[in-house]
């Protein structure tokens, strides 16, 4: 379990105000790794702990959305099956959608927490109350998140983004309850 009083109480402070976890998603909630077969057909691995992070920390009352640079079906059947509401794909200029959800939502920017790997993300990371860089995210990244996973993209850093929030918002041990 991650320790939460080992994190700097800033951003434990900026992770208890959140209303909105906005995900990448090449790098983020996968490796980077981009597979084509022979036809021109793309697969993406997603990681199940990173979407069952997404499930408990949707139902503390954190919504969850994506924004992503490319467009993919194997993302909006991921998200549909994580029951996403606000999936953007397409947008390798996010700003528009970081707006929209706001507007949707009813929120302002640091409301929001943004998980991002590469450069594209930062103009809605550097908006966002809590910007948080995968483990292995580009360095330009990295430099001006708040935060940064311990884990790679792609291999559980989203939930670790999850938990974080919902230790520092208290709901964490309320989540865990049903498994006990």
């Amino acid at each position: 379990m991650m320790d939460i009083g080992s994190i700097d109480q800033t951003i434990v402070d900026k992770a208890k105000k959140l209303k909105l976890l906005i995900l990448d998603v090449d790098g983020v909630l996968t490796d980077g790794r981009l597979f084509f077969d022979d036809f021109g057909k793309e697969y993406k691995c997603f990681h199940a702990r990173d979407g069952h992070g997404i499930k408990l920390l949707r139902q503390s009352g954190v919504e969850v959305a994506v924004i992503s640079g490319r467009k993919s079906n194997s993302v909006e059947l991921r998200m549909r099956s994580l029951g996403i509401q606000f999936v953007y794909q397409g947008h390798e200029h996010k700003l528009a959608a970081f707006q929209e959800m706001l507007e949707a939502l009813n929120i302002e920017p640091e409301q929001t927490a943004h998980v991002g790997d590469d450069v594209l993300d930062l103009p809605v990371m550097l908006r966002a109350g809590l910007a948080v860089a995968v483990q292995d995210a580009h360095f330009a990244v990295k430099q001006r998140a708040d935060w940064c996973t311990r884990v790679p993209g792609g291999q559980g850093a989203v939930r670790e983004v999850c938990d974080l929030i919902m230790l520092a918002q208290g709901t964490f041990d309320l989540a865990l309850q049903p498994y006990l």
